[in-house]
């Protein structure tokens, strides 16, 4: 049994060492000027919920992506917030203060619970405030539920935001609340989600920067 580990383990590393030479090939790893601007990336906690996973999430996730050279986290928890039950004509200064921060975003990550196969009002009421501050910006996911592990909500999502006239990245992370946490494999999935993001969200400004985007 212990010959059987110490070959998987070396299976392990030697597919790890691996992938990284392809991506150091394809220049895939993490680069960027020491003086460039870092990106600004709002992280989103969607769920307002007493009692909720979601601030714990966001604990996790933010520690982890501050290790990362050139982000600049703004945590939006959405239970900060008082969004008025109706949509209204002119917002009041705290939904101001939230689309300000939106619009000031290169990039967001959005942290859903998943609630009967969706993902909360609460979030759909918050996105819904925004329209031009989401535009030509990469959006990652974080997501958490039991047995599907947040995804029904992410596809959800996918689709709002591709009427938001955004990037949503391929890869992303998720929690199976009913099992133990696999530090890991979810930051792996962290790691690749954030590469992703960066590029994009650089991408993306300096296209902006170069050409304003017209929806």
């Amino acid at each position: 049994m212990a010959t059987a580990e110490v070959r998987a383990a070396a299976a392990r590393a030697s597919a790890a060492q691996s992938a990284e030479v392809r991506s150091t090939e394809r220049g895939c790893v993490q680069s960027g000027a020491e003086d460039e601007l870092p990106l600004r990336v709002a992280v989103i906690i969607g769920s307002t919920r007493e009692g909720r996973e979601g601030a714990g999430v966001a604990a996790w996730f933010t520690a982890l992506a501050r290790k990362r050279h050139g982000l600049a986290l703004d945590v939006v928890d959405l239970a900060d917030f008082h969004f008025p039950e109706r949509l209204l004509a002119q917002p009041p200064p705290g939904i101001a203060e939230f689309t300000e921060r939106l619009g000031a975003a290169e990039a967001f990550i959005v942290i859903t619970p998943e609630y009967n196969r969706s993902f909360p009002a609460s979030l759909k009421q918050a996105i819904d405030y925004g329209y031009d501050e989401w535009h030509a910006k990469p959006v990652g996911f974080v997501s958490y539920g039991s047995n599907s592990v947040g995804m029904h909500a992410v596809e959800q999502l996918r689709w709002v935001f591709t009427e938001l006239h955004t990037v949503t990245v391929r890869d992303s992370v998720s929690f199976d609340l009913l099992r133990a946490h696999d530090p890991d494999g979810t930051g792996r999935s962290a790691t690749a989600m954030l590469g992703q993001l960066a590029w994009w969200g650089h991408a993306l400004r300096d296209a902006r920067a170069a050409r304003p985007y017209c929806a």
